[in-house]
């Protein structure tokens, strides 16, 4: 059996909630997760208190950054007209958007000024 951890509050994690997902929704489950740059469990856990999630920019979080708006250039140059867009991927670029708008101020060229 795992050693009990306790999390950042040094309260003890000891519940389990499980939930089932479309392949769909674990894939912008996933996304939501890697651009926020917390784990998945803290992810869950303050969206499901209806906490603010702040994105703290680290490498991982401009990776993911980075990736997602590659693949969001990608399905965009397949796309012949605008019907073509599914709410799937306009559901990603506004969290890409919301993601970016946050992490404007953290830039050291905008620190300079």
């Amino acid at each position: 059996m795992s050693e009990k951890n306790r999390d950042k509050h040094q309260r003890w994690r000891c519940h389990t909630v499980a939930v089932r997902l479309s392949p769909k929704e674990s894939k912008l489950l996933d996304i939501a997760v890697k651009l926020s740059g917390l784990t998945k469990q803290d992810y869950v856990c303050n969206r499901c208190l209806e906490r603010d999630i702040i994105v703290q920019g680290n490498p991982r979080v401009y990776k993911a950054l980075k990736d997602q708006l590659g693949e969001i250039l990608d399905e965009l140059k397949r796309i012949t007209n605008s019907g073509d867009l599914s709410p799937d991927l306009l559901e990603i670029i506004d969290l890409v958007t919301v993601t970016m708008d946050g992490m404007k101020g953290e830039c050291a060229c905008e620190k300079r000024k």
